[in-house]
């Protein structure tokens, strides 16, 4: 599979349809709390968009992974975000992770989504990660897509 293109603009100040790369905000819906029968997420937590699909229909597919301050289990299922591009989305200076072993599929902008206060702005767009963290991280969900490791919980759609 081959790996989808970035925005050329890398501007997310407004409910645009969201690119591959960009970190929402969103009530993510976690496995085993889908597991249990749940519906809703607990909480609101930055998302990354791993696919961003515009369907036939004019609707657009999200895939995406969540961001957490839980440590993985084991190292190889998550990201560690830099410092300096935590400072870029804007979120606090607590350690935090891109976990690479579940995603959350809905239609865009879907019920879930969560605008955030940005200047004068309220938009669920904390910004993108750079394209080396990425390249990394879609790299490590296609891997661990193909060996059937990783849980999708489909949500709206």
């Amino acid at each position: 599979m081959s790996k989808p293109p970035l925005s050329r603009s890398r501007s997310t100040t407004s409910w645009t349809k969201p690119k591959p790369a960009n970190v929402l905000s969103y009530s993510y819906l976690w496995a085993h709390e889908a597991a249990r029968g749940e519906e809703d997420g607990r909480r609101q937590r930055p998302v990354v968009v791993v696919i961003a699909r515009e369907e036939v229909d004019g609707n657009t597919k999200l895939l995406v992974v969540p961001v957490t301050t839980q440590p993985p289990v084991h190292p190889g299922d998550a990201f560690e975000i830099p410092t300096r591009v935590k400072a870029h989305l804007g979120l606090d200076a607590e350690r935090c992770w891109i976990m690479v072993t579940e995603l959350n599929r809905f239609r865009w902008p879907g019920p879930d989504i969560r605008p955030i206060e940005r200047g004068e702005d309220r938009t669920p767009f904390y910004g993108f990660i750079p394209q080396p963290v990425f390249d990394a991280v879609f790299a490590a969900v296609i891997a661990r897509a193909e060996g059937k490791r990783v849980k999708v919980t489909k949500r709206s759609w």
